[in-house]
């Protein structure tokens, strides 16, 4: 049977098929479907941990425990959960473990292009990148056979294209698994120095062995076509080779780490001219130029970017892209937004107004930076908005801290940012942190996380009390407040950040996106009493849109909120078909 599935799930189809039976992760996209797949299947435990390191160090557990376990997450998660992957690669595994990192060419919602293989490389740990939907399913249940018959974990390596592109799969069987026995094995599992220097060796000796079956692998395979161009490529690169020069000779690499070296070089001396392509770092083109081999790749290939086929044909073949003879318009430009109706717009409308210096963090609220809120300074990583308040504070001053907030989505602050709250109490700041508790994660696309009270699979579990936890760790001064009574928020802001000690604002409302969120009908601007002051602008609000020679209130996006009117002084914002 086959079926049209997205490259994340086939994942999920692999893992099944598999019959892998424990799944942990962190939502972050390209990577959130895979583990949202994963939970359909009621023959695999799913959860979602509270970070990325959380959730390695579960599958790691799991994989001990003798089950085949999975860990899925977006390429900065790997930071997130690097300390337990460089040493799992020195203990092994039992039960296969797979870790899925979905890197992000082209930066569509992420801070950084960094290239999962380059920490691959020092971890040393063997990584698998697919390059359709078929490879990921058949990938997927390939690395769980690599993952035990060498004792290491294995990453499979996606981007964006591959993640999010649909194609057909074949639909399989699921494999007949049984949990391996666990065996105490102190020697094995515990990472003392002693241990640790004994299992080295064999880290070294598995990655000769791995270098060893990767020449033989069909994850490696030779295309042979016109030998006077070669190229060496991988994962959605290599679709993109195959649109752009067609009948040429390929060296499709399945196992981007360890590569094939013999392959390679037997390769190259097939072809006249040999190009490598490969999104984003020359991974593969390095280690072509340590085997003295003479490849075309970055001097003409960008090291930044999503690639194309058009872009390659320009950078490699210098044939520009032909303009179309038909007059189109080009479509307008669409930049990033908070929704309608969304609470963090009142948030960041007030920290403006107080003029107040804010760090940000990862999440919808990121947005704040756009104009016309501009009111985020800075925004590093997750759960780095609180450390960076205190390290002003600490930098320049306690009169700084009267001067600036750290703002943090609830999914965040439990992903990452407790440990900075407790830093700031521990190390006497006085810094205000706004936790925008918004009843979901919201820019992943809504998912459950410790302080909904429901898990992965919308079972009612214990919901983490935010007021308490802040209290638990020290901070006296709490408080709730929902952010579209902006004068009560105002007022609540200024008198937090005027006190000499840590104090923590949670600004609680939900996402107005979410299904169980009452709307109300839309609103009217009464042009008659409009002054066309433009304050409702400084909202931000995409409902609300300056035609020039008046405003109105687009009905179909507006939900009601209320929040415009609240900033015109005139009262010209009303319900729609008039006030009552």
């Amino acid at each position: 049977m086959k079926k049209l599935l997205l490259g994340n799930e086939a994942i999920a189809r692999g893992v099944y098929e598999a019959g892998a039976t424990v799944a942990s992760a962190y939502p972050g996209t390209p990577s959130t479907e895979i583990t949202e797949n994963l939970a359909t299947y009621d023959d695999i435990y799913s959860e979602w941990a509270p970070n990325e390191k959380v959730a390695l160090e579960v599958a790691i557990g799991a994989s001990i425990g003798g089950a085949r376990t999975v860990c899925a997450m977006k390429h900065v998660g790997l930071n997130v959960a690097a300390d337990p992957l460089f040493t799992v690669s020195y203990t092994g595994v039992n039960g296969g473990l797979v870790i899925f990192v979905a890197d992000d060419p082209g930066m569509h919602s992420s801070q950084n292009e960094q290239d999962t293989r380059m920490i691959a490389q020092a971890a040393k740990v063997p990584v698998l990148e697919p390059s359709d939907s078929s490879e990921c399913k058949n990938f997927a249940k390939e690395a769980f056979r690599i993952s035990e018959d060498f004792d290491t974990p294995v990453i499979v390596r996606l981007t964006t294209r591959v993640s999010h592109s649909q194609g057909l799969v074949d639909l399989g069987e699921k494999e007949s698994y049984e949990l391996k026995p666990y065996v105490k094995n102190i020697a094995k599992y515990v990472m003392m120095p002693g241990m640790a220097k004994k299992r080295h060796p064999l880290v070294e000796e598995r990655m000769i062995k791995l270098s060893e079956f990767a020449e033989t692998s069909p994850l490696n395979r030779v295309e042979w076509g016109d030998k006077k161009v070669g190229i060496i490529t991988s994962g959605i690169s290599y679709e993109y080779a195959k649109e752009a020069f067609g009948g040429v000779s390929y060296l499709k690499l399945g196992m981007v780490h360890p590569l094939p070296e013999k392959l390679i070089r037997d390769f190259a001396k097939e072809v006249e001219t040999l190009y490598v392509i490969e999104e984003l770092d020359p991974v593969i083109e390095n280690e072509c130029l340590k085997m003295g081999i003479r490849v075309i790749g970055k001097s003409r290939l960008p090291l930044e970017g999503e690639y194309s086929a058009s872009l390659l044909r320009e950078k490699l073949l210098g044939q520009k892209a032909e303009k179309s003879n038909n007059i189109t318009a080009e479509a307008p430009a669409r930049p990033p937004v908070l929704c309608a109706g969304c609470p963090h717009r009142g948030t960041f409308y007030v920290l403006k107004k107080l003029k107040l210096n804010v760090s940000g963090d990862i999440g919808c609220y990121t947005l704040g930076a756009q104009a016309p809120l501009e009111s985020v300074d800075t925004t590093v990583c997750m759960g780095a908005s609180v450390g960076v308040a205190h390290g002003m504070e600490k930098a320049r001053g306690k009169e700084m801290a009267r001067k600036t907030v750290a703002v943090i989505g609830d999914s965040t602050f439990i992903h990452s940012g407790i440990t900075g709250l407790i830093d700031i109490v521990y190390n006497k700041g006085t810094s205000t942190v706004i936790i925008l508790d918004n009843s979901i994660t919201g820019m992943t696309g809504h998912q459950d996380n410790p302080t909904t009270g429901f898990t992965i699979k919308k079972e009612p579990t214990r919901q983490v009390d935010l007021v308490k936890l802040c209290q638990a760790v020290g901070i006296e001064r709490v408080r709730v407040c929902d952010p579209y009574n902006l004068e009560e928020f105002e007022r609540i802001v200024k008198e937090e950040t005027a006190v000499d000690e840590p104090s923590v604002i949670i600004a609680q409302r939900p996402c107005a996106l979410l299904k169980n969120v009452k709307h109300y009908p839309p609103l009217s601007i009464n042009r008659d009493k409009c002054t066309k002051c433009r304050m409702c602008m400084r909202l931000g609000c995409p409902a609300i849109v300056d035609r020039g020679n008046h405003i109105e209130i687009n009905s179909a996006l507006c939900v009601g909120c209320g929040l415009c009117t609240k900033v015109c002084r005139f009262g010209a914002i009303e319900k729609a078909g008039g006030a009552e």
